[in-house]
Formats: structure tokens, C-alpha cells, sequence
């Protein structure tokens, strides 16, 4: 299993080599060069599989083992996925007439971010380990991304990380799990400005190869392949418990619905791939006020508006869904030429029209919708009124397509919950509803919090270039990056 670019100018890259890596150095993003097949055969034996033995399943495909060893491997995902509050670290809900909800916010930080932040995170921490190496990484966040990412490195050796979170747009929550880390490792920034706005200066960091190269930059956004890669369990698990594979024979295959609250597309882009390795997904991302996905499927619009609406459910406030450059290209035959100039024109203009070729494709493997902040209010009171269930707000995107669009007689439906009500009381209250907080979550309110300001008009990028320099200095780490064998 090798690596590319979705831009065409990286080949032949190792899981190593892309586990430390952000953008490629193109400015594309780093995707296998071949997906493998699933059989229904390998399917069935894997129904009665955990959550946590499927993502080892998973990882094996696209993770050599001359890079990690199978047993190290199942060893580093098994203490990833251990610490969840619930067994298997996943939990499917079943809410009737055809719909289960999974529940993906079992970890620390309350967002589904926690299962592939730690599997990730653990793998980072086995390659350092072993090769005495630092790495320091760079992370902008729309809400939950930064808090999962501080949450499963902080106090680790061997790991700088630097969040920056846009002030003012996301929850007392969201923002308490960033600040109140104040281990020496953790260096957190809010930013005058929305996610998107901050990923600008993000991009062109890591566009710096002597940066990257001497101060062994990384992201854990999921720009990181590795991210995307434990997302793809999320579809599978969903498919193997809800889709009644287990009662076929032969070639042929049910369908199952999958439900994505989508911001930054990198669910979506997993559940794209898993469907293309043979799963007969029907895959359907679901967007807020903040509609672009919607429109990119509808018409082929992938054009940004001119500013990021604020929604009750901010963790996709998003305006730039990167990851659907990761769809593009696999949609497109794998065109990194294509795809360079599409995505170049976008950053330039921040709007493009897709080619009817690709457009058709897209929307041959997904549909989608947007909903307003009303009809998330609507649908949080409906599910609750009607199978005494609290949604968040960004899970209720996905519900309110189940029950706007009916299922056929029989058919089931699969909606992702990507993080818990508890982060979002006030979208809870706004609903009408009440919810008893965790006491991790009380608990923020009182704690010490640290951060630094990045103002408006202020050259971020100079700023967060001259922290990572200097965490760099102080703690004497050596050059962490690889070049492709």
C-alpha cells in the first residue's frame, strides 16, 4: 500500500511518511494509490466483529506490516479505543420506524473525533517512541476538532501542539476543553475570525517545506489521511449491525442509508471510500445554514458564500470542506491533473463549477440536504417527543432527513451522531428541553484557562510560525520528517 496526492505531484509516499504529514507538498492531500475490494464473503465474517476489532480490520488493509507489525498494531488501537465510557467505545441507539442512530461520543471530549484523534495519536506516539523523535502539530478548529486533538496528546512526550479556534463561534464547552489544557506541550490561540479564515495561514504553513522539515510540522486535522482512515470503521460497523448482511448469501448485497452531518467532509469522504471498496452504501450528507456540499451535489456549485453563517450547530459552520478534494479525485478517475486546477482555481476564486463528468458521479454515489437552524429545533423536539431521545444539534441536521425524506417498507436507516447534546446546552434549551450535564463537564467551568489572541488584521501566520519555531528551540527536539523511500 503506497500513497499520492490528489494533485498529482506526490507518488509512492509510506503510511509513515503520510501519518507525519498535513497537505501534501503540492497542497494536495495525501490518499492510497489503490483502494482493496471487500467480498461479501470477508463481510459476513467480519459481522460479528466489535467496533475496536473492526478498526484493526480496517487499519490492517491500508497500514503495511513492515511499518507496524500486526501485533504492535492491535496493541496501540486497543489502548486507543479503551478509554471510551462505553464497551466497544461505540453505541448504536435503535429509535424505530427504521432509524438507529450512532452514537460516536463516548469519549473524552464528547465528539467522534475521539476515536480516530486517539488511534492516531497513538500511532504518532509508537513511531516516536521508537525512532526518538518530536513532532509539533498544527491544528485549526471549527469546535471539536481542537479540544479532541489537545485532549489525546497533552503531556505527551515527544509532542508540541498548536490549536487555533475561531473566538465567538463556537460553545462555553467547545471552547473550556482547549483553554483549560495547561500542560507545557499544549499552546492554544483564539482567532478574530471564522475556521475557515483560519485555515489560510494553516494551509500556507504547511506549504513551508524547510518548516515542515525542520520542525517536524504535522496536522491532526483530517487532512491526516489517518484520520479519515479509522473513519471508514464508522460506515462498516453501521453497515455490518443495521443492513441484515448476515441473513444473505451469494453476491448479492442489501443497502443501507447512512446519514452524515457533514462541515469539513471528512466523514463523508470515508463513507465515499468504503463504497467504493464494495459496501453497497446509499450515502447522504446533510449540511446546516453553511450550504455548499449541498449545493456542490445539487448542481455542481462548489462555490463559497461570502461569509460563514453562525448555526446552532457550529462544529460545521464551514464554508471550505476540504476533504471533498479527496472525493473529487476519486470520483475523477483518480485526476490529480484535474483536480490541481479545479482546486487552484477554488482557493483563488473560492468558486468553481465541476465538470459534468465528475458532477454526474457525484451525484450517482450522494445525495443532499440543508437544514435551518429551525428545522434543527424542530427535529430535536420531534425525536424527543416521539422516542424520548436528545439529539445535538448537529446530529438533528442528519435526523431531520429521516423525517422529511421516508424509508421504503423494510429498509433501514442509519444516522451518525458525531458528538453529545452535553457540549451544546444552550442549542438544548433554545429546543425547549433540558439536559443534566456530566460533571466533566461542570467541572470546566471552574478550572484555570490559558490562551493567546490572534487579532483581526494581525498576520497569524507570522505569529504561529514564531511559536512553533520556538517550542522547537526550547525543547531541542531533532528534524522530524520523512522522505518517500
Amino acid at each position: 500500500m503506497r500513497y499520492c496526492s490528489t494533485r498529482g505531484g506526490v507518488q509512492g509516499w509510506g503510511f509513515r511518511e503520510v501519518l507525519f504529514s498535513g497537505y501534501a507538498p503540492d497542497g494536495g492531500m495525501f490518499m492510497p494509490e489503490t483502494l482493496p475490494t471487500l467480498t461479501p464473503d470477508t463481510l459476513r465474517s467480519w459481522v460479528p466483529l466489535s467496533y475496536p476489532q473492526l478498526v484493526q480490520k480496517v487499519c490492517a488493509l491500508f497500514i503495511p506490516e513492515e511499518f507496524v507489525p500486526r501485533q504492535d498494531l492491535e496493541a496501540v488501537l486497543s489502548g486507543a479505543l479503551s478509554q471510551f465510557s462505553v464497551p466497544g467505545a461505540v453505541c448504536m441507539a435503535g429509535l424505530g420506524g427504521g432509524l438507529s442512530v450512532l452514537e460516536l461520543f463516548h469519549g473524552e471530549t464528547l465528539a467522534f473525533k475521539d476515536l480516530a484523534m486517539n488511534c492516531t495519536a497513538r500511532l504518532l506516539e509508537y513511531f516516536l517512541c521508537r525512532e526518538s523523535r518530536r513532532a509539533t502539530i498544527l491544528v485549526g478548529t471549527s469546535g471539536d476538532t481542537g479540544g479532541s486533538a489537545i485532549r489525546s496528546v497533552r503531556g505527551l512526550r515527544g509532542v508540541d501542539v498548536v490549536v487555533v479556534f475561531p473566538r465567538g463561534r463556537i460553545t462555553s464547552v467547545q471552547e473550556r476543553q482547549m483553554t483549560t489544557s495547561l500542560e507545557d506541550n499544549v499552546h492554544v490561540f483564539a482567532a478574530d475570525g471564522s475556521s475557515d479564515d483560519i485555515d489560510v495561514p494553516l494551509r500556507r504553513l504547511f506549504a513551508d517545506q524547510d518548516l515542515v522539515r525542520n520542525h517536524g510540522l504535522m496536522s491532526l486535522n483530517s487532512v491526516n489521511w489517518t484520520r479519515v482512515l479509522v473513519q471508514l470503521a464508522h460506515f462498516l460497523y453501521a453497515y455490518l449491525q443495521l443492513s441484515g448482511l448476515e441473513k444473505t448469501e451469494g453476491d448479492a448485497l442489501p443497502t443501507l442509508e447512512v446519514v452524515v452531518p457533514t462541515g469539513g467532509a471528512g466523514n463523508i469522504a470515508a463513507g465515499c471510500i468504503v463504497k467504493l471498496m464494495g459496501v453497497p452504501l446509499r450515502l447522504v450528507a446533510m449540511v446546516n445554514a453553511n450550504d455548499i456540499v449541498h449545493r456542490t451535489v445539487q448542481n455542481g456549485d462548489f462555490s463559497m458564500a461570502t461569509s460563514v453563517k453562525q448555526t446552532l450547530a457550529p462544529a460545521i459552520d464551514i464554508q471550505d470542506p476540504y476533504n471533498m478534494e479527496r472525493v473529487f479525485w476519486l470520483l475523477s478517475g483518480r485526476d490529480g491533473g484535474l483536480v490541481k486546477g479545479l482546486m487552484e482555481e477554488f482557493q483563488f476564486s473560492h468558486r468553481i463549477t465541476l465538470p459534468d463528468t465528475l458532477h454526474k458521479a457525484l451525484s450517482s454515489v450522494l445525495s443532499a440536504g440543508s437544514v435551518t437552524d429551525e428545522g434543527i429545533v424542530e427535529t430535536m423536539q420531534r425525536c424527543w417527543r416521539e422516542s424520548q431521545y436528545l439529539l445535538c444539534p448537529h446530529t438533528a441536521v442528519a435526523v431531520w432527513h429521516h423525517y422529511h425524506c421516508p424509508l421504503p417498507p423494510g429498509e433501514n436507516r442509519c444516522c451518525i451522531a458525531t458528538a453529545s447534546p452535553a457540549k451544546f446546552k444552550e442549542a438544548v434549551q433554545k429546543a425547549g428541553l433540558t439536559i443534566d450535564l456530566p460533571e466533566e463537564v461542570q467541572a470546566l467551568e471552574k478550572m484555570a484557562t490559558r490562551y493567546e489572541d490572534l487579532e483581526q488584521g494581525e498576520d497569524w501566520g507570522r505569529r504561529l510560525r514564531e511559536r512553533i519555531e520556538s517550542v522547537s528551540s526550547v525543547r531541542q527536539r531533532g528534524a522530524l520528517f520523512y522522505s518517500p523511500a
